[in-house]
């Protein structure tokens, strides 16, 4: 599959026995919504519910600390997502949340993930069918497997502030990384990590909520000084929206690039780890 699909190939391809449908909703505390809930009113037919809230390393007190291969894997086997599933991802949320699923699945090995373009949002205004209630597929064997190289830990982006050997991409909005906007956990400082660029997530979509065309992705990133040519390490709040930034990036061929998983969460309650405020420095020759 390529990494993006559109609804029309969706239900061309459903039915197929390889073919598995995921809703992979996920919202913050202030968005008041269910997920499972929605997912539960309306969902494509065929399509399982991947909880992404509880998809995560409880012990750390991040909120999207990367669970255990093991535990990733049972997950999916429950799920009926193993070796040779062609598997599509979508949701209905405003932080793109199919992002942070496609990140884990591909971080733990799957080898065939999608995203559908627009969600459930465009299945539904296209006026294609909905299904109730929940769905279950038998188990199926998914390897336990992951390759760490794509993760940044608290200490090697501080390392990275001296090194400057990666960029640092933060995909929060303008106002949460200037510092104008306050964060709404008031335990976390405000503004950005220093150094980084300020790509906001919300910027990579067109009004209709797919994807923008390559070249606009390009202009976005180009625009907030990122150079493509070098690594990037993602960064955001907790995490999550940090994947849209990494997913757009992998729409354009790139693949050195890494997530920071404590994102803000983790740096902005450290009083001990740099901050600053105001805009992105120019970049300098």
């Amino acid at each position: 599959m390529e990494p993006l699909v559109s609804t029309q190939w969706l239900a061309n391809e459903m039915g197929a026995s390889d073919l598995r449908i995921v809703d992979a909703s996920c919202f913050l505390p202030e968005h008041k919504r269910d997920a499972a809930r929605e997912y539960e009113a309306c969902h494509i037919p065929g399509t399982v519910f991947m909880d992404l809230g509880n998809l995560v390393d409880g012990a750390t007190g991040l909120p999207n600390s990367l669970p255990s291969a093991e535990k990733f894997a049972s997950r999916m086997q429950s799920l009926g997502l193993g070796d040779g599933s062609r598997i599509v991802l979508y949701d209905d949320s405003p932080i793109k949340s199919s992002t942070r699923a496609w990140f884990l699945l591909t971080l733990f090995g799957a080898q065939n993930v999608a995203l559908l373009d627009g969600g459930i949002a465009k299945w539904k205004a296209e006026g294609r069918p909905c299904a109730q209630g929940n769905e279950t597929l038998r188990h199926r064997h998914f390897t336990a497997w992951s390759d760490l190289r794509a993760l940044r830990s608290k200490d090697q982006v501080l390392a990275n502030l001296a090194s400057h050997a990666e960029q640092l991409v933060d995909a929060r909005g303008a106002g949460r990384f200037t510092g104008e906007v306050k964060e709404t956990n008031p335990a976390l400082a405000s503004g950005h990590i220093p150094g980084a660029r300020n790509v906001p997530y919300a910027s990579l979509f067109a009004p209709d909520g797919t994807w923008k065309a390559p070249e606009a992705l390009r202009a976005a990133f180009a625009n907030a000084q990122v150079d493509l040519a070098r690594p990037v390490i993602a960064s955001c709040g907790s995490g999550m929206t940090a994947n849209v930034v990494i997913f757009a990036l992998h729409l354009l061929g790139k693949e050195d690039v890494a997530l920071y998983d404590g994102s803000w969460s983790e740096w902005g309650s450290d009083p001990a780890t740099p901050k600053e405020t105001g805009p992105a420095e120019p970049v300098t020759a």
